[in-house]
């Protein structure tokens, strides 16, 4: 079934755990990521980026995913990940997403302010949770680039928080977006001293490539919405090269399709555990 996100971390917030949000670029991944789900009785979103919806607009990704969520036993939302603009939020809002991203942070502090609350404003009349990025989370993403990336602090996200009325808060503690060179040093401390002054949940982006044990303690100190994005596209590409290396003359796009399918849905239920999102459902 289709849910908001704000009922899935709440609980998440109040019983220690945390929800994996895996971005879908295909029916493919979107089948691995709810196969998934069901075996480990787990709740989960699945999201789309600003470039994911060029590809294909927001109606097409909206109604595969609440296709496979009407036919789940698990609670699915659809986000949309690292909105860029007040129209691309309410374009995802119209087409039936249940919870929005509007990421400001590649403005200064009171324009982010300022276009979080619209979106904020807009969305929280019909009951859509709306998540927010303070600082900025590095690294490159499709369309998205985060540059070198900024820390966020704490005393300024207790104000954002309060003037936005923003639902859940992105925070830069040392993430990137796109592939890693090298192990990323997350600054746990300052998660910790976010979370004393802010008590909406938070949201680790750029989770792809960093270590398990890291996302736990993460978690630990307040993480309740895990982004898993790049290694996902890595998995599925893998399964597709597997069998076209295996059967060069393979034509039929079920054939590959299935093989990076199946790859997602193995690296989705590690991802699952390791949130501790398991038996959630």
């Amino acid at each position: 079934m289709l849910v908001t996100s704000k009922e899935l971390l709440l609980d998440a917030q109040k019983n220690g755990y945390a929800v994996g949000a895996f971005n879908v670029e295909n029916m493919e991944m979107v089948q691995a990521v709810i196969a998934a789900a069901e075996e480990l009785r787990s709740p989960v979103i699945m999201q789309t980026t600003p470039s994911t919806l060029k590809y294909a607009d927001a109606d097409y990704f909206y109604a595969n995913v609440a296709c496979a969520a009407k036919k789940a036993s698990v609670p699915v939302v659809m986000h949309l990940d690292h909105g860029s603009s007040f129209e691309l939020a309410m374009k995802a809002f119209r087409a039936g997403y249940t919870s929005i991203m509007i990421d400001g942070s590649h403005s200064v502090f009171e324009e982010n302010i300022a276009i979080t609350k619209s979106v904020a404003d807009a969305c929280h009349p019909a009951n859509v949770p709306v998540e927010a990025e303070l600082g900025k989370v590095g690294g490159k993403e499709d369309d998205l680039d985060g540059g070198n990336g900024g820390y966020t602090e704490p005393s300024e996200a207790a104000e954002f928080v309060e003037r936005t009325g923003v639902d859940f808060l992105a925070v830069a503690i040392g993430t990137a977006h796109g592939v890693y060179k090298g192990i990323p040093k997350l600054d746990l401390e300052r998660l910790s001293e976010i979370r004393e002054v802010v008590s909406i949940p938070l949201v680790l982006h750029g989770t792809s490539g960093v270590p398990d044990d890291t996302v736990k303690e993460c978690i630990k100190r307040g993480i309740c919405k895990v982004n898993y994005a790049t290694d996902l596209r890595i998995a599925f590409t893998e399964g597709v090269k597997q069998v076209l290396a295996e059967k060069p003359e393979t034509i039929d796009p079920k054939k590959y399709n299935a093989a990076g399918r199946e790859k997602v849905k193995e690296y989705v239920m590690s991802k699952m555990l390791v949130c501790g999102s398991n038996g959630r459902a």
